[in-house]
C-alpha cells in the first residue's frame, strides 16, 4: 500500500501505521480474569458480614435514603429501580427489579427485607413489571440499615465517584444464616440454605459471651436449617457436615397428611413443598408418572391453593389402593421429595471462602462489635461537641448583662467573637454558639434546661466511655442487642427435622423409605406416644418402652404422655382451651421395635392429626374406652376436675371436657384412679398434691373445683399424678428463671427432688415451697413429677442433663447447660 506524502505540519514518522501484535490467549486470559474477578467481588457472592450481594445492599441503602420506611406508603417498584441504577447499581433494570423482588418474596427468604404491594411472583409465576407493583422497605430492613448516619460502617465511592455507598450494612440481623443465599460465580458458585433468627441469635450470643465456643456447643441453640416452605428435613448427617465444613446435602420432604376427599375415597393432602418447589412443577411431575406407568393408584391431582387456606395440593386416590404406598411411590418420583446442597461460599476481608457455621457466626459477631464500637465512638464525639457548647451557653446565661455590653461594644462579629473568648475564656465553637444565640434562650426555664442536659451528657459521656474502655460491657451490650432483635423479629421454627430417612412424618406412611405398606393392620394392642416436641406415635408392641437405660440417652426427645390402644381404637387428644379432638391411631406411624426406648424422631406432628385453633396447645393425651380410668384436668387458675371416660360423644369429632373461665385454660391431662395423688405445681414454686378421690367426677358441661390456692399474679405451670403404688419412685423435676426473660433463650436452674418429702395437703391449700429461687430468678419456669429417671430436653429434641436427684427439698436449683424445652 502506497505511503501518503508527509505534510509541512507533522514530520512523516507520525503518519506511519502502528500495528501492534498481541497474543490472543494472553489477551483473553487477561481480560477473562478480570471478568471473573467482577462477577466473584460485584455480582454473584454476598458479603458475609450483611450477608447480601452489591446490588442487594445498594437497594436497601437507596429505600432507606428514599425514606421508604414501614410505615411510609409504597412506591413504585420502577422508581426504585430507576433510582438504584442511575445512582449504584449501573447494570440492566431488569437484573435490580429481580433482586428486589427476591427481597420481597416470603416463599425465597425466611425474613424479607423488602416489602411488597401487588404481584411479585410465586414459585410457578413470574412477577409483574416493575410499574406495576409498590414496594417499601419491610421491618427488618430497618435493623439491617440502622446507624448508618453514624459513622458505623465505611463508605466507598459510587461507580462515577460522584456519590457514596456502603461498603457494608451494619446488619444487626444475622442476615447471611437466617435469609441464606444462592449465586454463581465463575469457577465456584454458593448455596446457603436458610435457618430461623431466634436460634441463630441464641448461638450468637453465646458466641459473644464465650468466644471459645465449639461447634457442638454452637449446635445446641442451631439443629438445621429452618426453611420459608416449613416441610421436614429428613437426615440431618448432611447438615452436620456442612455445618463442620461449609459444604453438605440433605433432603427436604413435603408435608402431607391422609384425609377422606370424599365418603368413600381417601387422599393425600399436600400443605407444605419443599423449599422452592411449586405446587405446578408436582403436579406436572405426577402426570408424567402415571403417563409413564411410575405411579399408580392416582385418580386425579388437584391445586385448591388459596390465600385464605394457603398451600392445599389434594392426591386422589383410587379405591383399592393403601395411600400409604402410594405416596412412598411419590416421594420417589415426584418433588415432593427433593435435595438441597449447602455450599456456604462468602466474601470475607474481601476473599472467597468456604465457611462452616462457627466461622459465619464469628465473622458476623465480630462486624456486629465492630458497629457498635464505631457507634459509641461516634456518639461519645458528638456529646462531648454537645457539652462543649452547653458549657459555654452557661457561662454566657449567668453573666448575661456583660456578654450583650461586650457585643453590643464590637465593631463586627470578628471582633465581638475575639472579644467573647477573651473575657469569658471561650473557645472559638463556644464563642460562634454564643453569638448565633436567641434571645427566648435568655429565659431562667431555658438556663433550668440546660442544666439538665449538662446532667444528662455527663452520665452519657460516663456510659460510652465506661462500654468503650471495658471490652466485656461492649459485648454484653451487643448479646442485649441481638436479644432485642430476636424479640422483634423472631418466629417459631417452620421445619420439623427428623434424624433419618426411616423417621418419616407422614401420616400412617411405613417406617422404611421405599418399603411396601400393609394392605390391613392388625388390631392390636399398643401405646400411643406424645413427645415433648410435639410428636405423636405408636408402639409396635403392647409393652411401654424401657426407661432407665444407658441407651435412652442418644434416643431422639422425651414422652411427655402416653395412654394404652389398640391399633384400630381411637383415642383423645387434650387441648388448653379444654376440648377433646378424637384421634384414629390407625393414622399415626408405628415405631419399629427396639430393645431399648424407640426413636420418637419417627411421629407424626400434631398438626397433621389434629386442627388446633389460635394460640391452642396439646397438654395430654385421654383414652376413650369406656373401662378407661377417669381423666384429671388441671387450669392455670388452679381449677381441678375429673372427667367419667363413658361421657364420650358418639358422633363428633371434638367437644368440651371442662368449661373454662374467662382467661383461663388447661395446663395438664392425666388419667387417674381414686387411690392416685393430685400434684400441682405454681409459679412461685409451691407444690401441692392430695388423693384423686377428694375430686369427684363430674360431667363434660361442669367447671371443676379448687384445686390449689394461689397467691396474686401466680398461676400454676405444671400438673401431674402419682400411683399410689409408685410414690417410693417418683420425683419431682423444677426448672427455674426470671419471668421477664425471652422463651427459649435462658438456660435457668433445675431440681430433682423424691416425691416423699413433699407432705400432702388438703385440697384448695397453698401447698409447700418446692424450690428457692437464686438471684435474677423469679418464678418457676416448668416443672414435672413421675416415675424415676427424668430425661430433659431442648427444642430441637436434643438431651439436656439434669442434676443428681437432691434429697432436701427447699433448696435452690442446679444452672442448666441449656434451656429447656420438655421433660418426660
Amino acid at each position: 500500500m502506497a505511503r501518503r506524502p508527509a505534510t509541512p505540519d507533522l514530520p512523516p514518522e507520525d503518519l506511519v501505521e502502528r500495528i501492534v501484535d498481541i497474543d490472543v490467549a494472553t489477551e483473553m486470559e487477561g481480560s477473562f480474569l478480570e471478568y471473573a474477578y467482577s462477577v466473584i467481588y460485584s455480582r454473584a457472592l454476598p458479603d458475609a458480614r450483611d450477608g447480601l450481594k452489591p446490588v442487594q445492599r445498594r437497594i436497601l441503602y437507596q429505600m432507606s435514603d428514599m425514606g421508604l420506611r414501614p410505615d411510609r406508603p409504597y412506591v413504585k417498584s420502577a422508581r426504585v429501580v430507576g433510582e438504584v441504577m442511575g445512582k449504584l447499581h449501573p447494570h440492566g433494570d431488569a437484573a435490580i427489579y429481580d433482586a428486589m423482588v427476591r427481597l420481597a418474596q416470603p416463599f425465597s427468604l425466611r425474613l424479607p427485607l423488602v416489602d411488597g404491594h401487588g404481584n411479585f411472583g410465586s414459585l410457578d409465576d413470574g412477577p409483574a413489571a416493575p410499574r406495576y407493583t409498590e414496594a417499601r422497605m419491610a421491618p427488618a430492613a430497618l435493623a439491617m440499615t440502622t446507624g448508618l448516619d453514624e459513622d458505623v460502617v465505611d463508605f466507598v465511592p459510587n461507580y462515577d465517584n460522584k456519590l457514596t455507598q456502603p461498603e457494608v450494612l451494619p446488619a444487626a440481623i444475622p442476615n447471611l444464616l437466617v435469609n441464606g443465599a444462592s449465586g454463581i460465580a465463575v469457577g465456584m458458585a454458593t448455596n446457603m440454605a436458610p435457618h430461623n433468627l431466634v436460634e441463630v441469635v441464641a448461638a450468637a450470643r453465646h458466641l459473644v459471651l464465650h468466644p471459645d465456643a465449639t461447634l457442638e456447643d454452637l449446635l445446641r441453640f442451631v439443629p438445621g436449617p429452618d426453611l420459608p416452605s416449613g416441610g421436614k428435613i429428613v437426615g440431618l448427617e448432611g447438615v452436620r457436615d456442612a455445618y463442620r465444613t461449609g459444604r453438605g446435602a440433605f433432603r427436604t420432604r413435603a408435608t402431607a397428611r391422609i384425609e377422606n376427599v370424599t365418603p368413600k375415597r381417601k387422599g393425600i393432602v399436600i400443605t407444605e413443598l419443599p423449599y422452592t418447589v411449586g405446587p405446578e412443577k408436582v403436579i406436572e411431575k405426577i402426570k408424567e408418572g402415571v403417563q409413564s406407568k411410575k405411579l399408580s393408584g392416582i385418580s386425579d391431582a388437584v391445586d385448591l391453593t388459596d390465600r385464605q387456606h394457603g398451600l392445599r395440593l389434594v392426591i386422589e386416590i383410587k379405591t383399592g389402593f393403601v395411600p400409604e404406598a402410594v405416596l412412598e411411590q411419590l416421594y420417589r418420583y415426584t418433588p415432593l421429595e427433593d435435595s438441597f446442597s449447602i455450599n456456604n461460599v462468602a466474601l470475607v476481608d474481601g476473599q472467597p471462602r468456604t465457611l462452616g457455621l462457627r466461622e459465619l457466626l464469628v465473622v458476623w459477631v465480630e462486624h456486629r462489635l465492630v458497629v457498635v464500637r464505631r457507634r459509641s465512638q461516634f456518639r461519645l464525639a458528638k456529646r462531648l461537641e454537645r457539652l462543649h457548647l452547653v458549657e459555654g451557653l452557661l457561662v454566657a446565661i449567668l453573666d448575661i448583662d456583660e456578654v450583650i455590653q461586650v457585643i453590643r461594644t464590637s465593631d463586627d462579629a470578628d471582633t465581638a467573637r475575639a472579644r467573647l473568648r477573651s473575657v469569658f475564656d471561650l473557645s472559638e465553637p463556644q464563642a460562634e454558639y454564643i453569638l448565633e444565640l436567641r434571645l427566648r434562650r435568655l429565659t431562667r426555664f431555658s438556663r433550668i434546661e440546660l442544666e439538665k442536659e449538662q446532667q444528662q451528657l455527663v452520665e452519657e459521656i460516663a456510659e460510652l466511655q465506661a462500654i468503650l474502655a471495658d471490652e466485656s460491657r461492649l459485648r454484653g451490650l451487643v448479646s442485649d442487642e441481638m436479644a432485642e432483635v430476636a424479640a422483634t423479629y423472631g418466629t417459631p421454627r417452620r421445619t420439623i427435622l427428623l434424624e433419618s430417612a426411616g423417621g418419616t412424618s407422614i401420616t400412617g406412611a411405613p417406617a422404611a423409605r421405599g418399603a411396601t405398606a400393609p394392605l390391613e393392620i392388625a388390631d392390636t394392642p399398643c401405646w400411643v406416644l406424645l413427645s415433648g416436641t410435639g410428636l405423636l406415635a405408636r408402639t409396635a408392641t403392647e409393652e411401654l418402652p424401657a426407661r432407665g437405660d444407658g441407651a435412652r440417652r442418644a434416643k431422639h426427645d422425651v414422652v411427655s404422655a402416653s395412654v394404652p390402644a389398640t391399633a384400630r381404637a381411637e383415642i383423645g387428644v387434650v387441648t388448653s382451651q379444654g376440648r377433646i379432638v378424637r384421634v384414629s391411631v390407625l393414622d399415626l406411624p408405628g415405631l419399629p421395635p427396639t430393645d431399648g426406648a424407640p426413636s420418637l424422631s419417627g411421629g407424626v406432628p400434631l398438626g397433621e392429626v389434629v386442627t388446633l385453633l389460635p394460640r391452642e396447645r396439646v397438654v395430654g393425651l385421654a383414652s376413650l374406652a369406656a373401662d378407661a380410668p377417669t381423666l384429671a384436668l388441671a387450669t392455670v387458675q388452679g381449677t381441678v376436675k375429673r372427667v367419667t371416660s363413658g361421657d364420650v360423644p358418639g358422633n363428633r369429632d371434638a367437644w368440651e371436657a371442662i368449661s373454662l373461665k374467662d382467661g383461663d385454660e388447661v395446663v395438664g391431662a392425666v388419667a387417674v384412679r381414686d387411690t392416685d395423688e393430685l400434684v400441682l405445681l405454681s409459679s412461685d414454686a409451691s407444690l401441692l398434691h392430695f388423693p384423686a378421690s377428694a375430686v369427684r367426677p363430674q360431667g363434660r358441661s361442669a367447671g371443676g373445683m379448687a384445686g390449689i390456692k394461689l397467691a396474686a399474679g401466680q398461676r400454676v405451670v405444671a400438673f401431674g399424678s402419682v400411683p399410689a403404688d409408685a410414690v417410693a419412685d417418683a420425683v419431682v423435676v423444677t426448672v427455674a428463671g426470671a419471668s421477664g426473660a425471652l422463651p427459649g433463650t435462658q438456660p435457668g436452674s433445675a431440681k430433682v427432688t423424691p416425691f416423699e418429702v413433699y407432705p400432702g395437703k388438703g385440697r384448695a391449700t397453698g401447698g409447700v415451697r418446692a424450690h428457692r429461687f437464686l438471684r435474677n430468678e423469679d418464678a418457676l419456669l416448668l416443672g414435672w413429677v413421675g416415675a424415676a429417671p427424668a430425661w430433659a430436653t431442648g427444642s430441637a429434641g436434643q438431651p439436656i442433663d439434669l442434676p443428681p436427684v437432691d434429697q432436701r427439698r427447699d433448696m435452690s436449683g442446679t444452672a442448666l447447660s441449656a434451656p429447656v424445652h420438655a421433660i418426660g
